[in-house]
């Protein structure tokens, strides 16, 4: 038996149980989707760049397209756990080979969501320095920071890493509404109008961008079934967490994204977001709430970044380990540690892929705003929709084999009803792809990012085969999870 075949023993190949209950995962959800990251920076954006003022119904409706999918996707949550969700539900749905391709998307796009970050932290960082020393280190040295931390807490067990999530999400969240309700006292003259959140003010030109823009702030709603193996009661804990997450997303995103437009009003918000960008929320906090509250909130936008690091990075740490533990990967990635349960050599990759992305971009001197942070945000988005689309046809097929005692609604029609719209957003988004990463339509990187994801399909394709023809054991495994670790079949 070769190095990737050997078989883990069921201990270091098992992530802790009974670790995680309904909080813990709703925080790893939501730290995963930033909250003041997008309300500070995709909510200004998707003003300024599409000229749209829908973007709060925009929240409300994808909120229910993500609601739509959970539906089938908790669903299958009680039937097939793994921490690599997507994979294992598209090699039980539609068969070994589209799980290993599936696969390799998966981990093109979380690592792209992760590493991106590191190309925000220190622009957020950078004013604040510079306003109470006089003086910032380069980006770079902040990114290296965050990243340090990062890789030391995801070698941590789980449970550490939610409860340090749960006290940066509770301020993040609070800081939010609070600049929600200094902009609701602070009215324009012409009144409150309610008027982004009808469907009129998004469908107009420009609806494909804005929906575009918007959707990267829902990354992150899927993970808690990533940590169903970890959950305390996953049929319970793993659905209420995923809804529970949605919905506190949803409308968070929609009544911060309408009450920016307040002392504006709807027709001043687009020239706001324009000239103010990503300040906006925290120009108009220090105009109504202070100074203080408006630092304050600066210092949170850096901890949002950071959370949404530690959440992104232990989700794919956990997709790299489920595939080592099928042997998809080499086997040292299907390893915990003893001492914390944690999966090491998933998180020590990540570790290393941050550290030469940062390196790169320092050295070659690219902008870490708009070639990092936008650039792999808009990447790992478009995979993230493709993941999705995939997930919600593999429960339509996997229950139609055997329904399992499930309803229709769960099995078939939410399913079919998500994956028709995401279709119809991917389409969206890749006609607008050329707004979304703000370069010219002709640009040649609009068609080479969704590209990429093409030619990772294509190896994983290959790679499946490779695996059926040489290491049939290791073929059939693929997308049973720790039953892979006893030697179980399909």
């Amino acid at each position: 038996m070769s190095l990737t075949e050997q078989r883990p023993s069921a201990v270091s190949a098992a992530l802790a149980e009974d670790r995680l209950g309904v909080p813990s995962i709703v925080f790893f959800v939501i730290s995963a989707a930033a909250p003041l990251m997008v309300v500070a920076g995709s909510v200004p954006t998707a003003y300024a760049v599409t000229g749209v003022i829908g973007v709060p119904f925009a929240f409300l409706m994808l909120g229910a397209v993500f609601t739509l999918f959970a539906v089938g996707y908790v669903t299958m949550a009680r039937h097939v756990v793994n921490a690599g969700a997507f994979y294992a539900y598209a090699a039980q749905g539609l068969g070994r080979t589209t799980g290993v391709a599936t696969a390799w998307v998966a981990l093109l796009a979380y690592n792209a969501l992760q590493l991106g970050l590191y190309g925000i932290i220190g622009s957020a960082a950078e004013p604040l320095l510079l306003d109470w020393f006089g003086a910032s280190p380069a980006w770079w040295v902040i990114a290296l920071v965050a990243w340090a931390l990062t890789g030391l807490l995801g070698l941590l067990r789980v449970d550490v890493n939610g409860r340090i999530l749960s006290v940066l999400l509770v301020s993040e969240i609070a800081i939010v509404l609070l600049f929600g309700l200094g902009d609701l006292s602070h009215a324009a003259p012409s009144g409150i109008s309610f008027e982004g959140f009808t469907p009129g003010s998004l469908f107009v030109p420009g609806v494909g961008a804005a929906l575009a823009t918007v959707v990267a702030g829902f990354a992150g709603i899927e993970s808690s079934v990533v940590f169903a193996e970890e959950s305390k009661d996953r049929n319970r804990t793993v659905p209420i967490a995923t809804y529970l997450g949605i919905a506190i997303i949803a409308v968070l995103y929609a009544v911060s994204a309408w009450a920016q437009t307040l002392p504006t009003g709807p027709d001043g918000i687009v020239k706001a977001a324009s000239e103010q960008g990503t300040v906006l929320i925290f120009n108009q906090a220090s105009a109504h709430l202070g100074s203080t509250i408006a630092t304050v909130g600066s210092v949170l936008f850096v901890t949002s970044s950071l959370a949404c690091m530690i959440a992104f990075h232990n989700t794919t740490a956990r997709y790299i380990f489920a595939l080592g533990r099928e042997n998809v990967l080499p086997s040292v990635f299907g390893r915990t540690s003893a001492r914390t349960a944690a999966p090491t050599a998933g998180s020590v990759l990540q570790t290393a892929l941050g550290l030469i992305v940062i390196s790169a971009y320092a050295i070659f001197g690219l902008d870490p705003v708009t070639k990092l942070f936008f650039t792999f945000g808009a990447f790992g988005g478009l995979g993230l929709l493709t993941l999705l689309t995939v997930t919600s046809i593999a429960v339509i097929v996997f229950f139609a084999r055997d329904p399992r005692g499930e309803t229709a609604w769960r099995t078939r029609v939410a399913p079919a009803l998500a994956a028709l719209a995401l279709g119809v957003i991917i389409g969206l988004t890749l006609i607008n792809f050329d707004t979304v990463l703000g370069v010219a339509p002709d640009s040649a990187i609009r068609w080479i990012l969704p590209g990429i994801f093409v030619v990772a399909i294509a190896f994983g394709v290959a790679w499946a085969r490779v695996l059926k023809a040489t290491r049939p054991k290791v073929y059939a495994n693929i997308g049973l999870g720790a039953q892979a670790v006893s030697g179980g079949t399909k």
